[in-house]
C-alpha cells in the first residue's frame, strides 16, 4: 500500500535507454503526477543544493567544472567504473531524494503518482510503490539510443549498460512491462491497457470544468495523443510549410510534451507545444493565425501552461520565441509577466540545463517565476 493516503504510486523502473522517461509522459498524458526522481538526485548536486558539499567531501575539487558547479561526466566517469564509489555517491543523494519525493508526493492534487527511478527496486522508495511498471527493450536498441540520442561513442554506450545488470531480474519483479521497442504508437497502447486495468471508469487527474463559450470566443483544449494528424496538420499549415509534420512526429513529440489547442467556435487557430522536466515548464511550440489579436491568444494558452504547470510543481517557466513572434512584441510579454533572460542570467543550475537543452539559435527566451519555494534548497 502507498506510503501516501489518497495517493496510488506507480514505481517505474528499468535499465538504461529503455524508455522509461516515455511512459512516464504517457502517464501523466493519462492524469498521473510524474516525478523523475534521477532529475532531482542532479539537483540534489548542484552548487546551491544540498548534496553538493558532500559530493564534493567524498570525491574532491577535481570534480568541478569553471563554473564551480560538479562536472557531472566527470563524476559519472569514476562511479560507473566503481560500484564502491556509485554506493558512496547514492549514500549522499539517495536520502535527499527521497525527502524531496515526498514533499513532491503531498503536494500534488493528482490523485495518482509515478515515480520513475533507474534504481528503484534498490531503493526504499520501492514500498512505498502499489504498483510496480517496468520498461524493457533489446541491448541493440539501448545502445543505438544512448549513441543517437546522447552522442555517446560505442565503447561508453557499452559500459553504461552493462554496469546495470539483467533486465530479467526487474521484469521478475514488476506488475507490469511495457516492451518499448516498437513504434511510439505500440508503446502508447501498452501504456494506454495498463492504465485503464488499473482505473476502468475513474478520472484521476486534475481537470478543470469547460463552460461553453460565447460565440467568436477564444478557448484552449488540452490535445490527446488520438489527434495527431490534427496536431501534424495544424503546425504544417501555420507555419506556411516550413515545417511538414506527419502524424508519427507528433506521437513521437508526445514522448516529451503536451499540446493545448486554441480554439474559436470549435475550430483549431492556434497551439501551443510545452514540457514539463524537472519542475521546469517549457514552451518552445507556438502557433497563432495571423488574423487572431496576439496578445488575447497568448494569454488564454499562456494562462492554461501556467496552471498546468502550477498543479505540476514548477518553479519557473520559460518561453521560447522564433524571431517573427518576438520582435517589436516585447510589451506583450512583459504584459503577460514574462521578460527576456539570457541563459546565464538564471541562476538555477536546473532552469540553465533546461534552456540549453531547448534554445535554438534563432530564437528568444522569455522568463517568468511561478513559485519562491524551491524543493531541493540549501540546508
Amino acid at each position: 500500500m502507498s506510503a501516501w493516503p489518497g495517493k496510488y504510486v506507480i514505481g517505474l523502473t528499468g535499465n538504461i535507454a529503455t524508455g522509461k522517461s516515455v511512459v512516464r509522459k504517457m502517464l501523466e498524458h493519462l492524469g498521473a503526477y510524474g516525478i523523475d526522481a534521477d532529475a532531482l538526485g542532479h539537483r540534489a548536486m548542484a552548487k546551491d543544493a544540498p548534496g553538493y558539499q558532500g559530493v564534493l567531501k567524498t570525491f574532491g575539487k577535481w570534480i568541478l567544472g569553471p563554473d564551480e558547479q560538479i562536472d557531472r561526466t566527470k563524476l559519472a566517469r569514476v562511479v560507473f567504473s566503481d560500484p564502491q564509489a556509485l554506493s558512496e555517491l547514492e549514500a549522499i543523494i539517495h536520502p535527499l531524494v527521497r525527502q524531496a519525493v515526498d514533499i513532491l508526493v503531498r503536494r500534488a492534487p493528482q490523485k495518482v503518482v509515478v515515480i520513475e527511478a533507474i534504481k528503484l527496486l534498490e531503493s526504499p522508495l520501492r514500498a512505498s510503490c502499489d504498483t510496480l511498471w517496468v520498461t524493457y527493450a533489446p541491448t541493440e536498441i539501448q545502445m543505438a539510443r544512448l549513441m543517437q540520442k546522447r552522442g555517446m561513442d560505442e565503447t561508453t554506450a557499452r559500459q553504461r549498460v552493462t554496469a546495470q545488470g539483467s533486465q530479467d531480474e526487474k521484469i521478475s519483479a514488476a506488475n507490469v512491462v511495457v516492451r518499448n521497442e516498437g513504434s511510439f504508437e505500440d508503446t502508447w497502447r501498452q501504456v494506454n491497457a495498463a492504465w485503464k486495468q488499473l482505473f476502468p471508469s475513474e478520472e484521476t487527474g486534475v481537470f478543470r470544468p469547460v463552460t461553453p463559450a460565447a460565440k467568436g470566443a477564444l478557448t484552449v483544449e488540452k490535445a490527446r495523443p488520438r489527434q495527431a494528424a490534427e496536431i501534424a496538420e495544424l503546425i504544417t499549415r501555420l507555419s506556411k510549410g516550413q515545417r511538414r509534420l506527419t502524424s508519427e512526429d507528433i506521437m513521437a513529440a508526445f514522448g516529451e510534451k503536451a499540446f493545448i489547442f486554441l480554439k474559436m467556435d470549435n475550430r483549431p487557430v492556434g497551439l501551443a507545444g510545452w514540457q514539463v522536466e524537472n519542475l521546469v515548464a517549457r514552451t518552445d511550440d507556438v502557433y497563432v493565425e495571423p488574423d487572431i489579436v496576439l496578445d488575447k491568444a497568448m494569454k488564454i494558452m499562456l494562462d492554461e501552461v501556467e496552471n498546468s504547470s502550477r498543479d505540476l510543481q514548477c518553479e519557473v517557466s520559460l518561453l521560447f520565441l522564433p524571431s517573427a513572434l518576438s520582435q517589436n512584441k516585447e510589451d506583450v510579454w512583459r504584459s503577460l509577466g514574462y521578460e527576456p533572460r539570457i541563459i546565464q542570467s538564471l541562476g538555477v543550475r536546473a532552469w540553465q540545463e533546461a534552456a540549453q537543452d531547448t534554445l535554438a539559435s534563432d530564437e528568444v527566451m522569455y522568463f517568468k517565476q511561478l513559485r519562491k519555494d524551491r524543493v531541493l534548497r540549501p540546508v
